[in-house]
């Protein structure tokens, strides 16, 4: 049975685009043939030109060797490191809780 292909949001498919570019010119500035670097990821051709065109259905662990490959993996770490929204919550939950507590004292 063929794998269910799902759209992304238009927002979240022109940062799926923008991250395939991204790489794509990263290939370029170090005239790296889109064979050879296909070779050096380990996927065959067509799927390197739906990764640079940032096809959300590639695997997230293709996109990660070709980074790796890239030497830019550790840009990935990057990635939610500062989670402000999440610090925001969880510090909004600690002083309600504290709340309660002194206030049923």
């Amino acid at each position: 049975m063929p794998r269910l292909k799902r759209a992304l949001v238009p927002a979240l498919a022109k940062t799926a685009t923008g991250l395939g570019q991204r790489i794509e010119l990263a290939r370029a500035r170090r005239d790296i043939s889109a064979t050879l670097f296909a070779e050096r990821v380990g996927i065959d051709p067509k799927t390197l030109a739906r990764l640079e065109a940032g096809d959300p259905n590639v695997s997230l662990g293709s996109y990660l060797k070709a980074l790796r490959v890239l030497r830019l993996e550790a840009d990935i770490d990057q990635v939610a490191a500062q989670d402000v929204l999440g610090q925001k919550l969880q510090d909004a939950r600690a002083l309600r809780a504290r709340g309660r507590k002194t206030s049923s004292s």
